[in-house]
């Protein structure tokens, strides 16, 4: 197989680009990334020198790819299946990435703020930020349940009307994670649409496989 997925199943970003390949059965070879190891992490550096995952490498183009909204993007133009994940029109294109946006930067990361602090030793930890952290995500929360309120009155289960799109790789791990941090409480269509999500069987798959790593999720 031509392309080689470097990844970890428990990272929220990686989840997103594992549900656009799982969500057309795009064929690739998975390799599991241990940041903690001094080699894979070399490794990783050497296709990609942030070092951050996932990377997308494609042996067949000689290209390497990183950047979760830039893979899918890659995937559905090179490798396109049933689902196609950036709209042919330029307008719900816009939205479609406006969406990605929001939900990679308002959701993903005031969450990933939280669950970092709880990583901290106990004399480094940042109540003020992780109040902060958690305050925009009450906040963000308030966004999408209007959205997806009227998005359900309207009969479209997805983030951008009634199609499946990158909108929603994006939506499902922040969602997912962000719940588990800061519950979304009476946010009711918000969680609908959670529930959406994690009865679509990309990602349904997705969760399945990262099972076996929740436990290294930090708590409180």
């Amino acid at each position: 197989m031509s392309l080689i997925l470097y990844y970890h199943p428990l990272s929220s970003f990686c989840m997103k680009v594992l549900m656009a390949l799982y969500e057309n059965g795009t064929p690739f070879t998975p390799q599991i990334v241990n940041l903690m190891d001094e080699t894979e992490a070399a490794n990783l550096k050497s296709l990609w020198p942030i070092g951050k995952f996932p990377v997308l490498r494609d042996e067949a183009r000689g290209k390497t790819i990183p950047e979760t909204s830039i893979i899918v993007e890659y995937i559905d133009r090179h490798y396109p299946g049933a689902t196609r994940f950036i709209p042919d029109d330029a307008d719900r294109a816009l939205q479609v990435r406006l969406q990605d946006r929001f939900y990679d930067l308002y959701v993903q990361l005031p969450m990933q703020e939280i669950v970092g602090d709880r990583l901290r030793p106990a004399d480094k930890k940042d109540p003020l930020g992780v109040e902060q952290a958690r305050s925009r995500l009450l906040g963000v929360y308030d966004m999408i349940e209007r959205d997806m309120m009227e998005r359900d009155m309207a009969g479209d289960a997805w983030a951008v009307g009634s199609d499946f799109s990158l909108a929603d790789c994006a939506a499902a791990p922040a969602l997912f994670y962000a719940n588990k941090v800061v519950p979304f409480g009476d946010h009711k269509h918000t969680a609908a649409y959670l529930d959406r999500l994690m009865q679509r069987p990309s990602f349904a798959r997705v969760l399945k496989e990262a099972k076996p790593y929740f436990r290294f999720f930090p708590k409180e």
